[in-house]
């Protein structure tokens, strides 16, 4: 298992597309991928669960990832978040 606390900059925080997008990352990669915000954990690979974070700008989100890919998994993820989701 791996993990790493990453921000959100994006000005609106992780809405409806950032999440989608965090969720179809995740589901191209066969390890489990969570994300914390809180204390709360989210699979990373369910819309719902992604949303239920409520995750603004400037909360902070540890991903951990664990399987067979879980490095590559993991670098995928931050990378997402470094890159404002592509906005």
């Amino acid at each position: 298992m791996v993990e790493r606390e990453v921000s959100v900059t994006n000005p609106l925080g992780i809405h409806a597309r950032p999440a989608s997008l965090l969720v179809q990352t995740a589901k191209g990669f066969k390890s489990s991928v969570w994300l914390e915000k809180d204390g709360m954990v989210a699979d990373a690979k369910s819309i719902m669960s992604v949303m239920m974070l409520a995750a603004a700008q400037h909360s902070k989100i540890l991903i951990r990832t664990e399987g067979a890919d879980e490095g590559a998994a993991l670098e995928t993820m931050a990378k997402q978040f470094s890159n404002n989701f592509n906005e």
